[in-house]
């Protein structure tokens, strides 16, 4: 039940103006269902942008570990390095999952139903949706979702595509960790099912 707090703007179409590699990494990806436009990178902090770099924590290889404070999530690679990429996380503090859990479920342009808190919270806004809105180009989960669950039973807790990609970077949404569609997209294609992630507490140093 992922979904930002607010009225928000439409995303626009991209004109790249930064990096040659970045505009392509994050142009409009074909073969889908539905369309997945180009980003406008120049509405987003470079920092944010998926790249490699050099990361001190523990983790094993293959480990997700989100950190809330700077909006990043790190995919820990071999030999001190990992995949970054920039995210959205939630605009409170409380409606964030923190701790362990695995990636119980993945899926492709998948459905999304506003949570009952969600709904009890905002009923004009959310009410409308309470059975499930299909998967779609308006769908706030974009192309993929990945399930966070712990101890067998599912947190709620998603990682997921935007329909807001200006938003990367910020603290908007309802609790769930939203990436660049190209990049949930990039991040499906690396995680299978069973992967660990570690969500960072508010306050915990950077780990890259």
């Amino acid at each position: 039940g992922c979904a930002t707090q607010g009225r928000l703007p439409a995303p626009t179409a991209a004109t790249p103006t930064v990096d040659p590699r970045w505009a392509a990494m994050y142009g409009p990806v074909d073969g889908e269902p539905f369309p997945v436009p180009a980003v406008d990178i120049s509405e987003i902090d470079p920092q944010f942008l998926r790249q490699e770099v050099a990361y001190r924590g523990a983790e094993p290889p293959g480990t997700l570990v989100v950190d809330p404070n700077r909006r990043f999530l790190y995919l820990v690679r071999e030999n001190g390095r990992a995949i970054r990429y920039g995210v959205g996380v939630g605009k409170q503090e409380g409606f964030n999952f923190q701790g362990e859990g695995i990636i119980a479920r993945k899926a492709q342009w998948p459905r999304w139903t506003p949570t009952p808190t969600m709904i009890a919270r905002e009923p004009e806004r959310y009410g409308p949706y309470r059975d499930g809105l299909p998967g779609g180009p308006t769908n706030p989960l974009g192309p993929r979702a990945l399930y966070l669950y712990k101890n067998g039973q599912d947190t709620l807790y998603r990682l997921h595509g935007t329909t807001e990609p200006w938003s990367i970077g910020t603290m908007v949404s309802s609790g769930c960790i939203r990436l660049l569609n190209q990049d949930i997209i990039d991040l499906y294609r690396r995680v299978p099912t069973g992967s660990k992630v570690i969500v960072l507490p508010a306050g915990a140093p950077g780990v890259a």
